[in-house]
Protein backbone atom coordinates (compact mmCIF):
# COMPACT_ATOMS: atom_id res chain seq x y z
CA UNK A 1 0.00 0.00 0.00
CA UNK A 2 1.37 3.51 -0.97
CA UNK A 3 0.98 5.67 1.46
CA UNK A 4 0.76 9.56 1.61
CA UNK A 5 3.65 11.99 2.61
CA UNK A 6 3.98 13.33 6.29
CA UNK A 7 1.17 16.16 7.15
CA UNK A 8 1.90 19.79 8.64
CA UNK A 9 1.42 18.82 11.92
CA UNK A 10 1.85 22.92 13.06
CA UNK A 11 -0.68 23.81 10.40
CA UNK A 12 -3.67 24.02 13.23
CA UNK A 13 -4.67 23.41 16.73
CA UNK A 14 -7.27 21.00 18.08
CA UNK A 15 -8.39 24.52 20.25
CA UNK A 16 -9.48 26.84 17.77
CA UNK A 17 -12.65 29.23 16.85
CA UNK A 18 -14.87 28.40 14.25
CA UNK A 19 -15.23 30.08 10.87
CA UNK A 20 -18.59 30.93 11.25
CA UNK A 21 -21.15 30.65 14.61
CA UNK A 22 -21.99 27.31 14.86
CA UNK A 23 -24.88 27.58 17.33
CA UNK A 24 -26.35 29.53 14.25
CA UNK A 25 -25.61 27.28 11.63
CA UNK A 26 -26.88 24.49 13.34
CA UNK A 27 -30.38 26.23 13.92
CA UNK A 28 -30.92 25.55 9.94
CA UNK A 29 -28.85 22.80 9.56
CA UNK A 30 -29.91 20.16 12.32
CA UNK A 31 -33.14 18.71 10.94
CA UNK A 32 -31.62 18.62 7.37
CA UNK A 33 -28.13 17.58 7.24
CA UNK A 34 -27.10 13.91 8.75
CA UNK A 35 -24.74 13.45 11.62
CA UNK A 36 -24.60 17.26 11.95
CA UNK A 37 -23.69 16.64 15.63
CA UNK A 38 -21.60 14.51 17.34
CA UNK A 39 -19.46 14.19 20.17
CA UNK A 40 -16.00 12.83 21.05
CA UNK A 41 -14.86 11.16 24.66
CA UNK A 42 -12.35 9.30 23.72
CA UNK A 43 -8.65 10.46 24.77
CA UNK A 44 -5.72 11.69 22.79
CA UNK A 45 -4.15 8.12 24.10
CA UNK A 46 -7.25 6.29 23.67
CA UNK A 47 -7.05 6.75 19.94
CA UNK A 48 -3.40 5.85 19.53
CA UNK A 49 -4.15 2.54 21.16
CA UNK A 50 -7.77 1.67 19.44
CA UNK A 51 -6.99 3.31 16.00
CA UNK A 52 -3.20 2.07 16.06
CA UNK A 53 -1.46 5.44 15.32
CA UNK A 54 1.93 5.77 14.86
CA UNK A 55 2.11 8.71 17.96
CA UNK A 56 -0.42 9.58 20.52
CA UNK A 57 -2.23 13.10 18.90
CA UNK A 58 -1.51 15.79 20.10
CA UNK A 59 -4.18 17.19 23.42
CA UNK A 60 -7.01 17.99 22.74
CA UNK A 61 -10.37 18.47 24.72
CA UNK A 62 -13.36 15.90 25.13
CA UNK A 63 -16.18 16.90 23.84
CA UNK A 64 -19.82 16.77 23.66
CA UNK A 65 -21.61 19.03 21.62
CA UNK A 66 -19.23 19.17 18.10
CA UNK A 67 -21.30 21.45 15.48
CA UNK A 68 -20.13 22.56 11.48
CA UNK A 69 -16.96 24.56 11.23
CA UNK A 70 -15.35 23.29 14.35
CA UNK A 71 -12.14 21.53 14.63
CA UNK A 72 -12.26 17.86 14.99
CA UNK A 73 -10.03 14.96 14.98
CA UNK A 74 -9.20 12.85 11.43
CA UNK A 75 -7.04 9.89 11.49
CA UNK A 76 -5.11 10.11 8.27
CA UNK A 77 -2.44 7.67 6.68
CA UNK A 78 1.19 9.00 6.14
CA UNK A 79 4.44 7.32 4.67
CA UNK A 80 5.09 6.51 8.21
CA UNK A 81 1.61 5.18 9.39
CA UNK A 82 -1.46 6.72 10.54
CA UNK A 83 -1.95 9.93 12.68
CA UNK A 84 -4.75 11.80 14.33
CA UNK A 85 -4.50 15.53 13.28
CA UNK A 86 -6.94 18.49 13.81
CA UNK A 87 -9.24 19.36 10.46
CA UNK A 88 -11.82 22.30 10.03
CA UNK A 89 -14.93 20.27 9.73
CA UNK A 90 -16.84 21.42 6.45
CA UNK A 91 -14.97 21.54 3.13
CA UNK A 92 -13.00 24.34 2.37
CA UNK A 93 -11.22 24.13 -1.13
CA UNK A 94 -9.22 26.14 -2.88
CA UNK A 95 -11.86 27.93 -5.06
CA UNK A 96 -14.46 28.53 -2.80
CA UNK A 97 -16.69 30.23 -0.46
CA UNK A 98 -15.35 29.19 3.04
CA UNK A 99 -18.93 30.54 4.06
CA UNK A 100 -20.15 27.77 2.25
CA UNK A 101 -17.76 24.88 4.22
CA UNK A 102 -21.22 24.76 6.55
CA UNK A 103 -23.09 23.37 3.67
CA UNK A 104 -20.38 20.89 3.05
CA UNK A 105 -20.07 19.27 6.53
CA UNK A 106 -21.35 15.73 4.36
CA UNK A 107 -21.00 14.37 1.11
CA UNK A 108 -23.33 11.48 -0.70
CA UNK A 109 -21.67 8.74 -0.99
CA UNK A 110 -23.81 7.71 -4.17
CA UNK A 111 -22.05 11.16 -6.19
CA UNK A 112 -19.09 11.66 -4.14
CA UNK A 113 -16.60 10.19 -7.02
CA UNK A 114 -18.52 12.90 -9.38
CA UNK A 115 -19.78 15.99 -7.90
CA UNK A 116 -16.09 18.57 -8.27
CA UNK A 117 -16.03 19.45 -4.56
CA UNK A 118 -15.69 15.85 -3.71
CA UNK A 119 -14.25 13.80 -6.73
CA UNK A 120 -10.57 14.88 -6.45
CA UNK A 121 -10.41 14.47 -2.43
CA UNK A 122 -12.55 10.83 -3.39
CA UNK A 123 -10.14 9.77 -5.11
CA UNK A 124 -6.89 10.54 -3.21
CA UNK A 125 -7.46 11.54 0.23
CA UNK A 126 -9.57 9.92 2.44
CA UNK A 127 -9.89 9.92 6.33
CA UNK A 128 -11.58 8.69 9.42
CA UNK A 129 -13.40 10.98 11.78
CA UNK A 130 -13.44 9.09 14.78
CA UNK A 131 -16.64 10.22 17.09
CA UNK A 132 -17.73 8.53 20.45
CA UNK A 133 -21.68 9.03 19.80
CA UNK A 134 -23.63 11.21 17.20
CA UNK A 135 -27.15 13.09 17.69
CA UNK A 136 -29.89 12.95 15.51
CA UNK A 137 -33.28 14.39 16.01
CA UNK A 138 -36.91 12.91 16.11
CA UNK A 139 -39.24 15.15 14.73
CA UNK A 140 -42.18 15.12 16.95
CA UNK A 141 -43.96 17.93 15.42
CA UNK A 142 -43.43 20.75 13.10
CA UNK A 143 -41.86 22.75 15.86
CA UNK A 144 -40.69 20.13 18.55
CA UNK A 145 -37.69 17.91 17.82
CA UNK A 146 -36.67 14.86 20.76
CA UNK A 147 -32.44 14.00 20.65
CA UNK A 148 -30.95 10.43 20.17
CA UNK A 149 -27.77 9.32 20.66
CA UNK A 150 -26.24 6.62 18.58
CA UNK A 151 -23.25 4.73 19.67
CA UNK A 152 -22.02 1.35 18.71
CA UNK A 153 -23.30 -1.15 20.90
CA UNK A 154 -19.98 -2.34 22.37
CA UNK A 155 -19.35 1.59 22.94
CA UNK A 156 -15.88 1.80 21.13
CA UNK A 157 -15.57 4.64 18.74
CA UNK A 158 -17.36 5.13 15.78
CA UNK A 159 -14.88 5.46 12.49
CA UNK A 160 -16.57 7.36 10.01
CA UNK A 161 -15.12 7.38 6.18
CA UNK A 162 -14.30 10.83 4.97
CA UNK A 163 -12.52 12.71 2.51
CA UNK A 164 -10.38 15.59 3.34
CA UNK A 165 -8.42 18.51 1.32
CA UNK A 166 -5.42 20.58 2.05
CA UNK A 167 -4.94 24.11 0.69
CA UNK A 168 -3.00 27.39 1.13
CA UNK A 169 -5.43 30.44 1.01
CA UNK A 170 -4.32 34.01 1.19
CA UNK A 171 -7.37 34.64 3.16
CA UNK A 172 -7.37 31.85 5.45
CA UNK A 173 -3.76 30.90 5.13
CA UNK A 174 -2.93 26.99 5.38
CA UNK A 175 -6.02 24.87 6.43
CA UNK A 176 -6.90 21.17 6.19
CA UNK A 177 -10.83 20.66 6.27
CA UNK A 178 -12.74 17.46 5.81
CA UNK A 179 -16.13 16.25 4.78
CA UNK A 180 -18.13 13.27 6.34
CA UNK A 181 -19.69 10.43 3.76
CA UNK A 182 -23.18 9.56 3.94
CA UNK A 183 -25.23 6.60 3.02
CA UNK A 184 -28.65 4.98 3.03
CA UNK A 185 -29.80 3.83 6.48
CA UNK A 186 -29.94 0.94 8.26
CA UNK A 187 -33.07 -0.19 10.36
CA UNK A 188 -31.61 1.96 13.55
CA UNK A 189 -31.36 4.77 11.44
CA UNK A 190 -34.15 5.09 9.33
CA UNK A 191 -36.45 6.03 11.99
CA UNK A 192 -34.90 9.49 12.30
CA UNK A 193 -33.45 9.80 9.23
CA UNK A 194 -33.36 8.78 5.35
CA UNK A 195 -29.46 8.72 5.54
CA UNK A 196 -26.62 7.63 8.14
CA UNK A 197 -22.68 8.56 7.46
CA UNK A 198 -20.84 5.69 6.64
CA UNK A 199 -19.56 3.44 9.73
CA UNK A 200 -15.99 1.68 8.72
CA UNK A 201 -15.26 -2.01 10.16
CA UNK A 202 -11.49 -2.46 11.38
CA UNK A 203 -11.17 -4.29 8.22
CA UNK A 204 -12.11 -1.84 6.22
CA UNK A 205 -9.48 0.90 7.47
CA UNK A 206 -6.33 0.25 5.24
CA UNK A 207 -8.77 -0.06 2.21
CA UNK A 208 -10.23 3.91 2.89
CA UNK A 209 -7.02 5.07 3.76
CA UNK A 210 -5.03 3.82 1.05
CA UNK A 211 -4.82 6.68 -1.70
CA UNK A 212 -4.25 3.83 -4.77
CA UNK A 213 -7.71 2.23 -3.74
CA UNK A 214 -9.28 2.23 -7.24
CA UNK A 215 -12.43 4.14 -6.45
CA UNK A 216 -15.11 1.32 -7.70
CA UNK A 217 -13.53 -0.54 -4.89
CA UNK A 218 -14.21 2.27 -1.88
CA UNK A 219 -17.72 2.36 -3.54
CA UNK A 220 -18.36 -1.24 -2.18
CA UNK A 221 -17.24 0.17 1.44
CA UNK A 222 -20.53 3.10 1.24
CA UNK A 223 -23.53 1.08 2.41
CA UNK A 224 -25.23 1.35 5.60
CA UNK A 225 -23.48 -0.64 8.83
CA UNK A 226 -25.06 -3.69 9.81
CA UNK A 227 -27.89 -2.46 12.58
CA UNK A 228 -26.46 -4.92 15.23
CA UNK A 229 -23.30 -2.21 15.17
CA UNK A 230 -25.28 0.51 16.43
CA UNK A 231 -28.15 1.56 19.28
CA UNK A 232 -29.96 4.73 20.19
CA UNK A 233 -31.31 5.89 23.13
CA UNK A 234 -33.26 9.20 23.79
CA UNK A 235 -31.08 12.05 25.52
CA UNK A 236 -31.37 15.29 27.21
CA UNK A 237 -32.77 17.89 25.39
CA UNK A 238 -30.12 20.63 26.04
CA UNK A 239 -27.85 19.17 23.31
CA UNK A 240 -30.15 21.07 20.97
CA UNK A 241 -28.63 23.91 21.71
CA UNK A 242 -25.15 23.44 19.81
CA UNK A 243 -23.12 26.25 22.52
CA UNK A 244 -24.22 23.43 25.28
CA UNK A 245 -21.12 21.21 25.81
CA UNK A 246 -21.74 19.54 29.29
CA UNK A 247 -22.29 15.56 29.46
CA UNK A 248 -25.86 16.58 30.57
CA UNK A 249 -26.20 16.15 26.18
CA UNK A 250 -25.50 12.52 26.70
CA UNK A 251 -28.11 12.21 29.61
CA UNK A 252 -29.94 9.48 28.86
CA UNK A 253 -34.04 9.99 29.94
CA UNK A 254 -36.60 7.89 30.21
CA UNK A 255 -39.42 9.14 28.37
CA UNK A 256 -39.57 11.07 24.78
CA UNK A 257 -39.22 14.98 26.08
CA UNK A 258 -42.75 15.17 24.49
CA UNK A 259 -44.65 11.71 25.04
CA UNK A 260 -48.02 12.02 27.26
Amino acid sequence: MRKQGMPNRNSSSFICAPLARADKIEASLESTKMCGRFNLRATPDELQEYFDLLREPDPFPIRYNVAPTQTIVAIRQTDEGRVALPHHWGLILSWSDPKRAATMINARGETVAEKPAFRSAFKKRRCLIPVSGFYEWEQISPKQKQPWHITRTDRDPIAIASIFEVCDRTDLGHIESCCLITTDPNEVMAQFHDRMPVILGRSDWDVWLDPEIPTDTLQSLIRPCPADWITAERVNPIVNNARNETPDCIKPVDRGLFDT
